[in-house]
């Protein structure tokens, strides 16, 4: 086990045992009638682990690769969540023809699909994580998605940097992402999409969303049971917080909300202008 692993795991320890303090607190402060609620509130902490643990996308090495184990690095429901942002994106108005980037692509859970449909060279892909990317490569992709999908097509990069790819792209997705960024990072994403992204062009992302209510306190979703925080992974955000991170930049927003992701996350438009 490597040094960054040990620390990664080191830090994933300290954020639980915070996160489970907060649970003793309200544990101590709850009526009887409120004990059994606050108990399964911890067991959903220790449960979520695993879920926390793929935001931070630890290197994988070849054997976990060989094992499969990079379909849990991303979040795991492989085919449910795959199929379904696919299927989003094509109702959005995705043509073959059109060029689309896969923001922290992973090992494709939703690119496998879009390569299918998408003519050749026309599907691009950014991730943090070489590990997970050479991971999708070989084990994920047939010989006929891997003709489809040039290396030079994917970029390893943790500043969204996406001018590297010397691409202008009418859509862009990033599924799950922003629920695992703090509001900085969302804002260097769209700063770095805007100057990559066409006149009109569309970018969709995932969020966790709270009303204002709930933004200081751990937050439940459903469907799935994840809980979120607002200031650690994962990450729960107001409307009204992306309305602020694209003040000064070339996007407007449009609010689609529920679209049937099983984790219960809520989707944003965002239109380049």
């Amino acid at each position: 086990m490597n040094k960054e692993r040990l620390e990664n795991i080191k830090g994933d320890l300290e954020r639980s045992q915070l996160k489970l303090k907060q649970i003793r607190d309200e544990l101590e402060q709850s009526s009887d009638t409120n004990l059994q609620k606050a108990v399964n509130k911890s067991d959903q902490i220790i449960n979520h682990t695993t879920e926390n643990n793929s935001s931070n996308r630890l290197l994988l090495s070849n054997e976990e690769a060989n094992a499969g184990l990079h379909r849990e690095s991303v979040g795991g429901m492989w085919d449910e969540i795959g199929q379904l942002q696919f299927d989003f994106i094509l109702n959005q108005g995705l043509k073959p023809e059109m060029k689309f980037v896969d923001i922290e692509c992973g090992c494709f859970r939703g690119g496998v699909h879009f390569l299918r449909y998408l003519n050749s060279g026309n599907y691009y892909g950014i991730d943090m994580n070489s590990s997970l990317i050479d991971a999708g490569y070989q084990q994920e992709l047939d010989v006929a998605n891997r003709n489809k999908l040039p290396k030079k097509n994917l970029l390893v990069n943790d500043h969204f940097e996406l001018y590297l790819l010397g691409v202008e792209f009418e859509f862009a997705l990033a599924q799950s992402v922003f629920t695992h960024l703090p509001l900085n990072h969302i804002r260097r994403c769209l700063f770095e999409l805007a100057k990559c992204v066409k006149q009109g062009g569309k970018f969709y992302a995932t969020f966790f969303e709270c009303s204002s209510e709930s933004l200081y306190r751990l937050t439940t979703h459903q469907p799935g049971g994840i809980i979120t925080y607002m200031d650690s992974d994962p990450y729960h955000y107001q409307l009204q917080d992306f309305f602020l991170l694209i003040k000064g930049l070339p996007w407007t927003i449009s609010y689609i909300g529920d679209w049937k992701h099983p984790r219960g996350q809520k989707m944003l438009s965002f239109t380049k202008i």
